[in-house]
């Protein structure tokens, strides 16, 4: 989740998007799935039909297999050099240990020209002193950018508004071909102008635009005789820490480039881990490299896309350092100082390229120098996160449309990416460490950041980690069990451990105990609902009446809660339909925990509230006029893509507000990479133009659950097509933002748990299986096609696997094969397209058209329902009668 209020990233326009849009399924595709139609319409596959045996689907896309994202061991090398620069020599050795070396090497720099005495400079304004990162006293003035000091630097004290000027002032007339600007990685001047002063006016001397170098010259038409230089920049690089003008040093003269030797690999894909670098030899004085990391191109820079030290206080700009010894070094990169509290690296990072630059800090001299010569014969990183292979696979999803079941597999690699073990050294500096939590498999919310355990990504990432690896279903139940251990004495239950477990979220509450159910349903642990029941009975019979109103109603503001955040840190204040939609669901869902421990009392209160709470949402939230739930009942009007989804999948809604629900949404919501989380930018500039994967997901399931199956496609195909085809590709962004950038920028984590959601949506939706009694006892299986001509899976329970496997030419005829754990029995939903049918199990009629002949079957929402399948294969065909 993100862990900043709400704000904007740069939106540079992505490369072009290709068509995921399926067209509709001809005779082609029929013929693919196996069935062929003759004039009369009638099947020519009619007598797999009559036995009842479901025609097997076809393997036209090959087995789910090939789809698996995961690396195949531990050890992950990059597949490519993207690019290398200065003097580096056979880059494409990095890739082949043993095959040869890289070598990087630069020669000692010449030491700068220096102002002459008596020089001053002064600014338009400076950043106050304070301890720096590492508690050392720093000033900041504009002396800093003149004192021949590269450690030491001039920074604003106007975050992001510009101009910034810099004045440097001699005592006598200089002349200067040019200036030298030396910045650093956090904040590099990216459009300025030089002014030199001729006695009485300012004279442009030279415009620079679009930099990006740290170190910078800036040749003028012609050498200049002046007393003054004066810097005006207008726009800097953003950083995570801000847009600030730092500069370390104006040298008067024209440097020749320095030209830093880099070379940049690429994994292929988002990775996780410990980078290596082996080092064969190097030159004696020390030399330093640098690496920075980022999972896009974009934001790959001399600076990481995001570092811990960004947040810790730690003095690295946003690289990890290293000394490289005489004799090489098989260099794992871990957290902490090479040498007394120079060369400092943060160890794990989540990124997909990685830039190595022969470089160093001037903090961190004579520990580690800028210059010398060293040799790389590989470049490896140490996997740490949960490794997903086919065997690991204990549910997995197939069907005739490719690009699904990419998405399938790039948001199950993404949630691998998320589940690991919760170590101090890698996780949020944020003061999120926990004892309780060290050493445990946990669900992180993202590989790069924050890596902190947030309960209400689970509602999403849980249910993808039960559905693809049930053995690591521990992860979700270390976190659910740790918040629980640190519910406060009025019943509040932190979101994640971050802030020492204080992090005051209004929603995440809610999360927990639907994540709680969710945790049972799936695994059947009794001992869980047991154990953690007092906390569930606590949190909601005690905090959240303590923020109920007058109309029954929560409300955010009572009982001291107008600062709490939710899950997008949004300023929602009073009655707002996703807070009182999902209370609705948590009560069922609590309700559900209650009859499954024989407690019935609370589950009939629990479920009578619900039924109140759901009541006053239709009557103080429902706007008529548009025809869609209030993202507030107060304020300017709004409708979020939340609040709707949730009273759909809640059944707060009926089927006519849910209909209706579902078209405002698509009138007002829908981009070229998925739908919107707001209809207007009331609540903040560019709402409407945001995209969050986690609250697309209940949309997802509200539009297939209302018979709108291929309206949730047509969303999958553009949110997921978005990310699958843009950079990094494979794995499920946070958020994208306007014209489909990265919502926060280079903050912006790209592989991210709670944005898993089409995989719960395929399978539980499309696929259709679903549990209905704690632990798969029972289990319904409602496939939903849409224009999908066929798709098959299994979901692990802990009976065994059950399996599903059908296919759905239309008209009228449906093939399904279930295969049924031992000790569960279930329901399926048959869809009959609106035709009269006739359905058959194991070849015995169950349904006639009008009446059951067996498994209680019976016609309903346009479907054919069946009771009491029992363990076995069993195989169903729906045709149309007569």
């Amino acid at each position: 989740m993100p862990n900043t209020p709400a704000g904007e990233g740069p939106r540079p326009p992505g490369p072009q998007r290709r068509t995921v849009m399926k067209a509709g399924l001809g005779g082609a595709a029929l013929a693919a799935a196996g069935l062929t139609f003759g004039s009369a319409g009638t099947a020519a596959a009619d007598s797999a039909h009559r036995g009842g045996a479901g025609a097997p689907a076809p393997h036209d896309t090959g087995d789910w297999q090939k789809y698996v994202q995961g690396p195949s061991s531990r050890t992950v090398r990059p597949v490519s050099v993207l690019r290398s620069s200065g003097a580096v020599t056979d880059p494409q050795a990095l890739l082949a240990p043993g095959g040869g070396v890289t070598v990087l090497s630069r020669p000692q720099p010449a030491q700068p020209p220096r102002w002459p005495d008596g020089t001053t400079a002064t600014a338009s304004s400076s950043h106050a002193p304070n301890g720096g990162d590492d508690g050392q006293p720093r000033t900041y003035d504009a002396g800093n950018a003149i004192d021949g000091d590269p450690g030491t630097f001039w920074n604003d004290d106007t975050i992001a508004a510009y101009p910034d000027t810099l004045t440097v002032t001699t005592a006598a007339p200089l002349s200067l071909p040019g200036i030298t600007l030396l910045s650093n990685s956090d904040g590099v001047p990216a459009d300025f102008t030089v002014e030199t002063w001729d006695g009485a006016a300012w004279r442009t001397a030279a415009t620079v635009t679009g930099n990006t170098s740290v170190r910078r010259a800036v040749p003028f038409a012609a050498t200049v005789s002046t007393t003054q230089v004066r810097i005006n920049v207008s726009a800097d690089q953003s950083t995570p820490q801000g847009e600030f003008t730092r500069i370390n040093e104006v040298y008067p003269g024209l440097l020749a480039d320095d030209d830093i030797p880099r070379v940049v690999v690429d994994f292929g894909k988002v990775v996780v881990g410990y980078p290596h670098v082996t080092f064969t030899s190097a030159s004696g004085n020390s030399p330093g490299v640098r690496l920075a990391f980022s999972e896009t191109v974009q934001f790959l820079t001399d600076r990481s896309d995001f570092t811990r030290a960004d947040q810790s206080g730690v003095p690295s700009q946003g690289t990890d350092q290293f000394a490289v010894p005489a004799g090489g070094a098989d260099w794992k990169d871990t957290k902490g100082y090479q040498s007394g509290t120079q060369v400092y690296a943060d160890g794990l990072h989540g990124f997909r390229y990685l830039q190595i630059s022969l470089d160093a800090l001037a903090s961190d001299a004579p520990a580690a120098q800028p210059w010398g010569e060293v040799s790389i014969d590989a470049v490896w990183l140490e996997f740490t996160a949960y490794l997903g292979t086919p065997d690991s696979y204990t549910g997995w999803f197939l069907s005739a449309d490719d690009d699904l079941n990419r998405y399938w597999y790039g948001a199950a690699y993404t949630n691998e990416l998320v589940t690991d073990t919760f170590r101090s050294d890698d996780i949020d500096p944020r003061g999120a460490d926990s004892p309780s939590l060290d050493g445990k498999l946990v669900l992180q919310d993202g590989a790069k950041r924050d890596r902190d355990p947030y309960v209400g990504d689970l509602a999403v990432s849980a249910r993808t980690l039960y559905l693809t690896h049930d053995d690591a279903a521990a992860a979700a139940r270390n976190v659910l069990a740790d918040l629980a251990d640190h519910q406060r004495s009025d019943g509040w239950i932190p979101p994640a451990s971050i802030n020492g477990y204080t992090l005051p979220l209004f929603d995440y509450p809610l999360w927990w105990v639907t994540c709680s159910w969710d945790y049972v349903l799936h695994t059947g642990d009794r001992a869980y609902a047991t154990g953690y029941y007092p906390h569930l009975t606590k949190v909601l019979d005690s905090w959240y009446p303590s923020v109920t109103d007058g109309d029954g109603l929560l409300s955010k503001g009572l009982n001291g809660t107008s600062g709490y955040g939710d899950y997008a840190f949004l300023g929602r204040t009073g009655q707002i339909t996703y807070y009182n939609a999902n209370y609705v669901q948590a009560l069922t869902d609590a309700a559900s925990i209650a009859t499954y421990l024989g407690n019935s009392a609370d589950a009939g209160r629990w479920t009578d509230r619900a039924t109140t709470v759901a009541a006053a949402v239709n009557t103080h939230l429902w706007d008529a006029a548009a025809g869609a739930y209030l993202d507030s009942s107060s304020g300017p009007a709004r409708h979020a893509q939340d609040g709707n989804a949730i009273a759909i999948t809640a059944g707060v809604a009926d089927a006519t507000r849910a209909a209706s629900a579902l078209a405002h949404l698509d009138a007002t919501t829908v981009l070229p990479y998925g739908n919107a989380f707001m209809d207007n930018d009331t609540i903040f500039d560019g709402a409407s133009q945001r995209v969050y994967a986690f609250t697309s997901y209940p949309e997802l399931v509200a539009r297939f659950r209302s018979g709108r199956e291929d309206s949730a496609l047509d969303q999958i195909r553009r949110t997921y097509g978005w990310m699958d085809t843009h950079d990094p590709g494979i794995t499920s962004w946070e958020g994208i933002g306007p014209d489909g950038s990265l919502y926060e920028g280079s903050y912006t984590s790209m592989a991210h748990g709670w944005s898993t959601g089409v995989v719960p949506a395929l399978t539980n939706e499309l696929l259709g299986v679903r549990p209905t009694a704690p632990g798969f006892t029972t289990w319904s299986v409602r496939p939903r096609p849409g224009s999908v001509a066929w798709a098959r899976g299994q979901v692990p329970t802990p009976r065994g696997p059950l399996g599903v496997d059908w296919h759905h030419p239309g008209r009228g005829t449906f093939a399904l094969t279930v295969r049924v754990p031992r000790g569960t029995r279930g329901s399926v939903a048959l869809p009959t397209d609106g035709h009269h049918v006739t359905v058959h199990v194991d070849g015995k009629l169950a349904w006639n058209g009008k009446k059951a002949k067996a498994y209680a079957a019976r016609a309903q929402d346009g479907c054919v329902l069946l009771d009491g399948l029992t363990a076995g294969t069993r195989t169903v065909s729906v045709r149309p009668a007569g």
